[in-house]
């Protein structure tokens, strides 16, 4: 089969588009014929050797994590079972421990859900670790359906930021979230309050009449988690994806663990049914063919970001 990959480490021109052997879905899994890949921060790391994972990669190696296609094939106790079969359009992710795979012309997810006809391959092809890692963090901090919660996202307008605030809303929580100026009217229509990024966020926040903050989730890792514990009751209610101080500070690190039914389909079930109530949708800042991998590389490791890069890889799938 085609796929992007890589064969040494290095900048975005290292990307191209070879031959890699077909894989196959295990037990509990299920291979697509990929339409769309998002492009996440692990991807841009592993491909400039940057993360720690690189002890335990194979070259060539094919990148991405996310993906959205067309059921081929389906691993023992799936079809029948799981709710799935060949020919069903889902989206979702890889296992972990494959460290990618999904920018190709075939890929075995882990975990996903069907694709609403409201959700565009785009967006479906963005979603899925964007929406597990959200589920969990929002989990963690207890931000409940029904609770009377006040929620500040720091770092609001990213891939799993602009998720956060949609799922948080739909749960019936206030959020306010930081963004860059000019991100105003992209908040706003996400459901959040706009707050201005970066030092000084309690002086802003009452500026905004906010009389208190219940929890707190730092998706921009910028370095603000003592004014968020200051801002909340301490630092058991914040949550941290991105500072890896947190935790000598009190704050729980999430770093999200996809690969596990039910976790990850339950929460792109809840993705996927509110998009097709028209609450949920996933922002996409550009799509490039596989051809131009390296420019979207260099696209989604630019900021600043107002959703995700998406593949379309569509061309490495003739007949599609």
């Amino acid at each position: 089969m085609q796929a992007v990959l890589f064969d040494r480490y290095g900048p975005p021109d290292v990307l191209g588009v070879g031959s890699a052997p077909e894989p196959h879905a295990g037990p509990g899994e299920v291979r697509i014929t990929v339409r769309t890949s998002g492009v996440s921060p692990v991807d841009l790391a592993l491909r400039a050797g940057e993360s720690p994972s690189r002890a335990s990669l194979a070259l060539p190696h094919i990148p991405g994590v996310d993906a959205a296609g067309v059921v081929d094939e389906t691993g023992e106790g799936v079809e029948g079972v799981e709710g799935v079969a060949v020919g069903d359009e889902v989206f979702g992710a890889v296992d972990v421990a494959r460290l990618g795979g999904a920018s190709a012309h075939l890929a075995v997810l882990a975990f996903w859900a069907v694709k609403p006809a409201a959700l565009s391959w785009e967006e479906a092809g963005a979603a899925g670790t964007s929406v597990e890692t959200a589920t969990r963090a929002l989990d963690l901090l207890g931000v409940r359906e029904g609770a009377d919660t006040t929620l500040l996202i720091d770092g609001a307008t990213g891939g799993v930021g602009s998720v956060a605030v949609q799922l948080a809303v739909a749960r019936g929580a206030r959020v306010v979230g930081t963004g860059r100026p000019g991100s105003e009217e992209f908040l706003s229509g996400l459901g959040a309050t706009h707050l201005p990024y970066g030092p000084g966020l309690p002086e802003r926040v009452r500026a905004l009449g906010i009389s208190r903050v219940d929890r707190a989730l730092d998706v921009a890792g910028a370095g603000s988690l003592d004014e968020l514990i200051g801002l909340t009751d301490g630092p058991r209610s914040v949550v941290t994806l991105a500072d890896f101080t947190g935790p000598g500070r009190g704050v729980r690190l999430s770093l999200g663990r996809f690969g596990g039914q039910p976790d990850g389909c339950h929460g792109l079930a809840v993705a996927a049914d509110l998009a097709a109530r028209g609450l949920f949708r996933v922002p996409v800042q550009a799509v490039f063919p596989a051809a131009r991998a390296a420019e979207a590389h260099a696209a989604a490791g630019t900021g600043p970001r107002r959703g995700k890069t998406v593949l379309d890889l569509t061309t490495l799938a003739p007949g599609l």
